[in-house]
């Protein structure tokens, strides 16, 4: 019988899966590990309403204090997970404990990249937790600084959006052709980063960053580029090292089958650590949303309860969906974007910087994009669930 399950990461996939233990009528003892010493919280807001002043720390939390109680879990915060062993089915931790498990669910998400000697130089921040923003709140919040963002995906350009309202000089560094190229594509990122452009953010492309020195950024050539504040957002890595040594296969991240089991008897992750086989689209995926996160962790203690039962567990296919504030835009996505795809408009326009696009590829409804369109958007999840052709797919879109 299973009388202990261990969570390692006390975020919003680790919560959900403690929450789906309970209300599956799992009755055992629950210990989650969580690195930082905060209790779950909600990671979206830190590059926008926390990081600009109108929310404060108690906004952002998944559940309020008195609630947490319910759960019935013993939560150890501020000590990180560090081994595992699968026979032994103990997990190490930082200060030298071990804490055993009949059942295991991951959920460590992901550490911010960083620059080869950035924590030489403190006017250089990332933005990953909640520290991290609030850090960064207290060098922009007062507005007349310039900062330099450095990568233009989503959290680059939230953090430049957030930093420029707030009354700053925002200047945007990448190092590709086009910025938020590897989520949307080369054409339809340019056209969602134009909204930066008409709020007077710059936006450099092909940009090599070539270190980083006192008050600048060096680039091409050796040219400094001067700013009070430097962001590096050039993305994240799975936060798996803690794994090193065990039995479990990691290649950016641990590699999951269809219904989240890493490999061993009775353990399962969930959320930005993991990749996994989508039956939905036959591709191994990783996705570093909170949607996805949420939906993997509730996942992931069902299947541990079914496997524990003897029971069948359940495959994760699902049509991958995230969103991003910008400004005054809301920027939503349905499906999987690559570069060969066929890319059409088929409400708005790009130059009202209000749209929706579809995706298509090897004949079949691939994504969708919607800019301020969510009427254009949420509609097609069904389609692409039910793999709905390209053809059939544009002509929903005519008729809506």
């Amino acid at each position: 019988m299973m009388r202990e399950v261990v969570v390692v990461g006390a975020s919003l996939a680790g919560l959900r899966a403690v929450e789906s233990l309970r209300t599956g009528g799992y009755d055992g003892g629950i210990t989650v590990i969580g690195s930082e010493p905060h209790l779950p919280y909600d990671r979206p807001p830190l590059s926008k309403r926390l990081l600009s002043g109108e929310w404060q720390l108690e906004r952002i939390a998944l559940r309020k204090p008195e609630d947490m109680g319910s759960l019935d879990a013993q939560w150890r915060t501020g000590v990180a997970a560090v081994g595992l062993d699968t026979d032994a089915r103990r997990v190490s931790l930082a200060d030298g404990s071990t804490v055993g498990y009949d059942g295991l669910i991951m959920a460590t998400g992901a550490t911010a990249r960083r620059l080869p000697g950035q924590e030489d130089f403190e006017h250089v921040v990332v933005l990953r937790t909640v520290d991290d923003a609030l850090t960064l709140r207290n060098r922009i919040v007062d507005g007349g600084k310039r900062v330099i963002v450095i990568g233009a995906g989503f959290i680059g350009l939230e953090v430049a959006a957030t930093a420029r309202q707030l009354g700053n000089e925002v200047l945007v560094l990448e190092g590709g052709p086009a910025p938020l190229m590897r989520a949307l594509g080369t054409e339809m990122g340019a056209a969602v980063a134009a909204v930066h452009g008409d709020r007077g953010v710059e936006i450099r492309c092909d940009v090599t960053v070539e270190g980083l020195a006192p008050g600048a950024v060096v680039v091409d050539g050796g040219w400094h580029e001067q700013a009070d504040v430097i962001v590096v957002g050039i993305g994240v890595s799975p936060a798996v090292e803690w794994l090193a040594g065990s039995a479990l296969r990691v290649t950016d991240g641990v590699v999951c089958g269809s219904d989240l089991n890493a490999g061993a008897p009775l353990v399962y992750a969930a959320g930005d650590m993991m990749r996994w086989h989508n039956p939905l689209f036959d591709e191994e995926m990783r996705v570093e949303h909170w949607t996805n996160a949420a939906e993997q962790g509730s996942l992931a203690a069902s299947n541990l309860l079914s496997e524990a039962a003897g029971q069948p567990t359940e495959a994760y296919a699902p049509v991958p969906f995230f969103w991003s504030e910008q400004f005054d835009r809301r920027i939503q996505f349905l499906g999987r974007a690559g570069a060969d795809d066929e890319v059409r408009i088929v409400a708005g326009s790009i130059a009202d910087r209000r749209f929706a696009a579809l995706f298509g590829r090897a004949g079949r409804l691939r994504g969708v994009l919607g800019v301020n369109m969510p009427r254009h958007v949420m509609p097609f999840r069904k389609s692409l669930m039910e793999r709905l052709s390209w053809d059939d797919a544009l002509a929903q879109a005519a008729a809506m």
